[in-house]
């Protein structure tokens, strides 16, 4: 336990100080184009997740799901896995750069394929022309990914979560540069000339290049010697693609769910929360996720991993089980905070305080699946852990076919008036939720039937002692948000201020849960104090 400790604490504070860094990149780039009812900011939005999108084909369908456990396999090779992985990198570099090349080419295409087909031309317009220039993305993201998860594999975990904070630090700057030059808030599209375009577009582009080049600098420690190696045959590179398969048909099922929520919150765009609006509350639901499930999860999936290739199914079942119980202490904890404090957290987000309760309410409705998704990390690559790649897409295929037919009720209840504008993102981000939280349940009960029992009475206990806790300490952060004066309060009076009582509220949420489970007596206070302790100077 002490080695995932370790491990935990590395990605958790890289994690946690990327993410920050993040935050400020975000509130920046909204100072800069605005997020609510802000044309420019989701003309950005969609050409910024384009290459997202376009990549999530290759991290999901391949890298994420099969790379760690293939390299884990690969080290028990003669050469320590070194001609596989060579010939791995060679390979997606070269599928990289040509899925790259090909997306930048469609960029108008594509860029009306995830718009409404009410959106102007100017709309189209300005997003064709930040797309050129995000879309080149896809080649350092995939380098980036497929770098760190060959490091994470060989248990070296910190370069993977620290190289993000360069990439946020070159965005911060150019943002500020941006803004400077050109005056701000640019929200609206006519306000946009091609060298405007040029800077934040490129400004964007340069962060994830400098965030691959990054992780070159520590592949030395692996003590491989990465060189291309076209010779693709004879080093099982073909099981990679047997597996490679489902998973990037279940990025598909993914990226098509995802596509019809652009197309229909494009409606709103201009007139109430958006795209970019629907992105920023995303960034805030990953925000707990991230620090907390990445960085104790990402160990325990390589350790499952081993344990799986070792066929110790035992161990791995106690894996599932403990990993689960000690994730959903913090993430319990992190729900009520920001459900407590989610007004001020948005207002970091908007620049007007009135839109920071339209923010705060898609927020609310994304953390609904916070907690199920914390299982959904466990248990999806527990299945990839065992080389089981088929069951993960069919069951990510069931919740995306309910995330579509949440998001066409929602826009069939805004045509028929049972709900507003103001409401569409809301809507569409609850009815994710529910999507998620209808998949996790059946993705256990497949897990369940494939290696037995997974100690699921374990983890629902702890989730009754956590629910216990967590209820009253929102409700106490709650509290504190009112005595600080509500949504009429120095919270919401601006982006700094709003951070601030973010953190009083969430603090105080904290308090209350950690008291409330020591008077229960909660085994878990212990696991999660040894974790914490690794974050200490010195330890």
């Amino acid at each position: 336990m002490s080695g995932l400790g370790r491990a935990s604490a590395i990605i958790g504070a890289g994690t946690l100080i990327s993410r920050v860094t993040g935050l400020v990149r975000t509130i920046v780039l909204v100072g800069v184009i605005g997020s609510v009812a802000a044309g420019a900011a989701d003309s950005f939005a969609i050409a910024n997740q384009l290459p997202n999108s376009v990549f999530s084909l290759i991290s999901v369908g391949v890298l994420t799901a099969v790379i760690i456990p293939q390299i884990v396999k690969a080290t028990a090779d003669a050469d320590g896995g070194n001609a596989f992985i060579s010939k791995l990198f060679t390979l997606g570099t070269v599928v990289l750069v040509a899925v790259a090349a090909v997306a930048t080419i469609a960029s108008p295409w594509l860029v009306q394929l995830f718009s409404s087909e009410k959106a102007t031309p100017e709309f189209l317009a300005l997003a064709t022309a930040f797309a050129y220039w995000c879309m080149p993305q896809i080649l350092f993201y995939g380098l980036y990914a497929l770098l760190g998860e060959a490091l994470n594999a060989r248990r070296i975990f910190g370069p993977f979560t620290w190289a993000p904070v360069v990439n946020n630090i070159v965005s911060i700057i150019g943002f500020l540069i941006i803004g400077a030059l050109f005056g701000a808030p640019l929200m609206r599209i006519e306000q946009w000339t091609p060298g405007m375009i040029a800077a934040l577009g490129g400004t964007a582009t340069l962060g994830i290049v400098v965030q691959a080049v990054v992780l070159l600098v520590f592949w030395r420690r692996t003590g491989l010697a990465l060189r291309p190696d076209f010779r693709w045959r004879g080093v099982g590179l073909g099981n990679v693609g047997k597996l490679a398969g489902w998973t990037f048909l279940m990025a598909v099922a993914s990226l098509v769910a995802g596509l019809v929520q652009t197309r229909i919150l494009t409606e709103a765009s201009d007139l109430a929360a958006s795209v970019a609006t629907f992105q920023y509350a995303w960034l805030i639901f990953m925000l707990p996720y991230s620090i907390i499930v990445l960085s104790i999860g990402t160990p325990y999936f390589t350790q499952i991993s081993e344990h799986a290739a070792a066929g110790r199914d035992d161990e791995v079942r106690a894996d599932i089980a403990r990993s689960i119980r000690t994730l959903l202490f913090f993430i319990v904890a992190a729900v009520a905070a920001v459900v407590a404090a989610a007004i001020p957290a948005s207002r970091i987000f908007t620049n007007a305080a009135s839109d920071a309760e339209d923010a705060a309410l898609v927020l609310v409705c994304f953390l609904v699946c916070l907690i199920p998704l914390t299982v959904l990390f466990i248990v999806q690559r527990t299945f990839y852990a065992y080389g089981d790649t088929r069951t993960p897409f069919w069951f990510t295929l069931f919740q995306s076919v309910l995330v579509v037919v949440s998001a066409l009720a929602a826009q069939w209840m805004l045509a028929a008036d049972v709900i507003g504008i103001t409401s569409l993102a809301a809507t569409i981000a609850l009815g994710q939720s529910i999507a998620s939280t209808i998949q996790v349940v059946v993705a256990t009960w497949l897990l369940h039937r494939k290696i037995g029992g997974l100690q699921i009475r374990s983890w629902l206990s702890a989730v009754a002692r956590f629910a216990i806790a967590g209820i009253p300490a929102g409700f106490a952060g709650w509290g504190v948000f009112l005595l600080l004066g509500g949504t009429e309060g120095w919270t919401t009076a601006d982006k700094l201020q709003g951070a601030i009582g973010t953190c009083i509220i969430g603090a105080a949420v904290v308090v209350v849960y950690l008291l409330i489970l020591a008077l229960l007596r909660s085994p878990e206070l212990k696991v999660a104090g040894s974790l914490l302790r690794r974050f200490l100077p010195g330890r």
